[in-house]
């Protein structure tokens, strides 16, 4: 089965692109050929930038770790020094709001928890390319606008956002730029 074909596109910096479609029609295998999980069949990827994704909460985490270390692994496997981690963890404690439970292992946080911790590893990094598969669901509604903030500011600092959901307000909200994909292909590209 051939999942995605002949999809092709550029970014640049400050872009918000949005991937809509049904379910099947390719916006999550994109993503994970952006994030270099998946290897084209034919074709090329180029891209240039350090890249975090956020479809895949457990990606760089371990269930037996704390929180804090969690942090650092996250870091390291997206390609951070342990000197731009370090710098940061504070930081990420307090977006994530998690507290004193920043210490407790992993396995032990809700679903919300985790996604907190997720978002705000990936986002207190500062990626310069941002993956998403749907919108944060995590959190109360201040959380949700504090990370609403945070993905504005980052793409104001030059990022480039990329985003799959079936929300079409929040593409339209979010996105500079939408891409509809159907049956593995671009039908349009706005």
């Amino acid at each position: 089965m051939q999942a995605l074909d002949d999809v092709s596109f550029e970014l640049k910096a400050g872009d918000r692109l949005g991937l809509v479609g049904p379910n099947g029609a390719g916006k999550t295998t994109l993503l994970k050929v952006l994030y270099g999980i998946y290897q084209p069949s034919a074709g090329t990827v180029s891209i240039a930038g350090k890249v975090d994704a956020l479809f895949n909460i457990s990606i760089g985490f371990r269930p037996e770790a704390t929180g804090r270390r969690n942090i650092v692994l996250r870091g390291l496997i997206s390609g951070w020094t342990l000197a731009e981690i370090e710098e940061k963890v504070e930081e990420i404690i307090d977006f994530s709001e998690l507290g004193d439970f920043i210490d407790l292992p992993f396995k032990a946080y809700s679903q919300g928890m985790a996604a907190r911790l997720a978002f705000a590893a990936a986002t207190a990094l500062e990626p310069e390319i941002l993956l998403m598969d749907e919108w944060i669901g995590a959190g109360d509604a201040s959380f949700q606008e504090k990370a609403k903030r945070r993905m504005d500011e980052l793409a104001e600092k030059a990022g480039i956002i990329v985003l799959a959901s079936h929300d079409d307000a929040l593409i339209q909200r979010v996105c500079t730029k939408r891409m509809v994909l159907r049956n593995g292909r671009v039908e349009s590209l706005t």
